[in-house]
């Protein structure tokens, strides 16, 4: 009988893992841009861990291994901030993504008051905006990044949870 993924609040000790599995995952979303200076990449290990100590970050583990990652932050809007939603090359497609970002979209709003979350995600990200979609954001306007590439900004208003996940 194989291990189920379960999700769950990051803790100190997850922040190596975090920073590990963040710059396997975007490897590919660097690919499609040709540019491999895009913030999840560049990021250093201290950095994440102060995500991890003031943020809300949550993890999918399997077993001990920390296998999905993503954060999220209240701004002084009261909108919530929520990126690196990452999942492990090997487990993609089997909905942990969407598990993580209900997670943090509960927490955000129930612990934290965000009345609503906005993301952002590269233009060509196909497989990221359909994820998106699918659990309710909608394209609101477009950003360049501070690395150049141009960012679709998604929002979606608190407790507009889709059927999914």
């Amino acid at each position: 009988m194989g291990m189920s993924v379960t999700i769950s609040a990051a803790t100190e000790q997850d922040a190596e893992q975090i920073f590990r599995l963040q710059y396997l995952c975007f490897q590919s979303e660097a690919a499609l841009y040709g540019n491999y200076r895009i913030d999840p990449l560049v990021q250093t290990l201290d950095s994440v861990r102060a995500e991890v100590a003031s943020d809300c970050v949550f993890v999918a583990r399997l077993g001990d291994e920390v296998v999905g990652s993503v954060r999220g932050r209240v701004t002084e809007d009261g909108a919530a901030s929520i990126g690196k939603l990452c999942v492990h090359p090997r487990l993609q497609g089997h909905g942990i993504g969407a598990r993580l970002l209900r997670a943090a979209e509960s927490a955000l709003s129930e612990e934290r008051g965000a009345t609503r979350f906005r993301l952002h995600t590269g233009h060509r990200s196909e497989g990221n905006l359909r994820l998106y979609r699918r659990v309710g954001y909608e394209a609101v306007g477009t950003v360049e990044g501070a690395d150049g590439v141009r960012m679709i900004v998604l929002e979606k208003q608190a407790g507009a949870y889709a059927a999914t996940a």
